[in-house]
């Protein structure tokens, strides 16, 4: 494999870049080149503007959550940026919606993506049904058989699954998958990356599509509060929601900045994901970030009860703001998840994708840090429809 030299663009810091085969290094450069050329462009932006707000249905709403701050104490005050009433029930539409858009601009006939948890599959193949585009997606296995929901969806809108049994045949393998069949195709293809993971210029990029929810949330909370929050919270697997959220805050040292991983069935397990709280550094598709490895940089197997956050890696700014102290990181047990889903759908009537409520049961740790009387932002980046039948089979519901 060729590695491009270290001081190339697209770093931060140490971590990010691009470690990837020669044949992509042309579709990176044509990536980069057309992402750059869009942003300059007025009739990009109002297209894409048009789009999240009479498709996607932006903007989403920043709500109170009166009974759940209650339940938290300290005279804490928490606001809920509802990612999960977007078009699709999660913020993944936002990337993809815009990288589509950007396909289309580049000329390419033809849409491949990874999909973990199924929502950013769903999310595109719905953007690639809206502009009659041809989508394939590449699903874990095991991942295929906890989605079953999503992966129905996505075949309604036209696309093709290719479930992956390679390795733990989960989010991983099914990017690696991905990868495989982009360097066959480039020529053709764009390669819709969901998260701010993956080779330059993809961790800007989607971070940019994302930060839109940051944006949003800042203008809210200010025309709410008269104030910016005290923290802002968000789940981290690869890291998409939590980048966009964070993006808008991070130039203000007064806002603390904090990432919930999976801490699986333990962090002294080897069923857990949690590369920032574990991790060792290491490159991954295509990147140098934290990863969950062995000495020798073998990748190890990732486990979540959420399928979305059950991946060995993190997007490679995450890992800057980890060394750089800007963001704090820590991990929450799938048990804590779901006492998580239920403490929001009991408080507040909203049921919460598995993601989220890492994020949610995040909260009672990311409280005590605080002073009294806190305002804090939590995201909740997606719905729960998808996990129902994985959260009724862990309560011992039969369906």
């Amino acid at each position: 494999m060729s590695v491009t030299p270290t001081n190339t663009v697209g770093r931060f810091g140490q971590f990010g870049g691009r470690y990837v085969s020669e044949t992509l290094l042309p579709s990176l450069d044509e990536l980069t080149a057309a992402w750059e050329d869009a942003q300059k462009d007025p009739r990009f932006a109002a297209e894409l503007d048009r789009l999240l707000r009479d498709y996607v249905g932006r903007p989403t709403p920043l709500g109170y959550a009166g009974r759940l701050s209650a339940e938290l104490g300290r005279g804490v005050r928490v606001y809920m940026k509802r990612e999960d009433l977007c078009h699709t029930g999660a913020h993944k539409i936002n990337n993809s919606i815009g990288q589509v858009l950007l396909a289309r601009r580049m000329g390419k006939s033809r849409i491949i993506a990874e999909t973990g948890a199924g929502q950013h599959g769903v999310a595109t193949a719905t953007a690639c049904a809206l502009f009659g585009i041809a989508c394939e997606i590449y699903m874990g296995a095991v991942d295929v058989e906890r989605q079953a929901l999503n992966v129905f969806r996505m075949k309604l809108l036209g696309a093709k699954v290719h479930p992956v049994s390679a390795g733990t045949a989960t989010l991983k393998d099914a990017m690696n998958e991905a990868l495989r069949d982009w360097v066959t195709n480039v020529r053709t293809t764009h390669y819709v990356i969901g998260s701010v993971a993956g080779p330059h210029p993809y961790p800007s990029l989607v971070r940019e599509l994302q930060a839109v929810i940051g944006r949003e949330a800042r203008a809210q909370v200010l025309e709410a509060e008269k104030r910016l929050p005290d923290a802002c919270v968000a789940c981290v697997g690869g890291g998409s929601n939590a980048m966009g959220l964070f993006s808008a805050f991070v130039g203000d040292p007064g806002v603390k900045l904090f990432g919930v991983e999976a801490a699986g069935e333990g962090l002294d397990t080897k069923q857990h994901a949690a590369t920032l709280t574990l991790g060792r550094v290491g490159v991954l598709h295509g990147a140098r970030s934290y990863l969950l490895c062995d000495d020798e940089g073998q990748i190890l197997p990732a486990h979540s009860i959420s399928a979305g956050l059950d991946y060995p890696g993190v997007g490679p700014e995450h890992s800057a703001m980890k060394d750089s102290g800007r963001a704090q990181y820590f991990a929450v047990t799938d048990r804590e998840a779901l006492e998580g889903f239920k403490l929001l759908a009991r408080t507040e009537g909203i049921l919460p994708a598995l993601e989220s409520s890492h994020a949610i049961a995040g909260l009672h740790n990311v409280v005590a840090a605080l002073p009294e009387k806190s305002l804090v932002i939590v995201s909740v980046s997606g719905r729960g429809d998808k996990d129902m039948g994985t959260i009724a089979r862990e309560l011992g519901v039969a369906l």
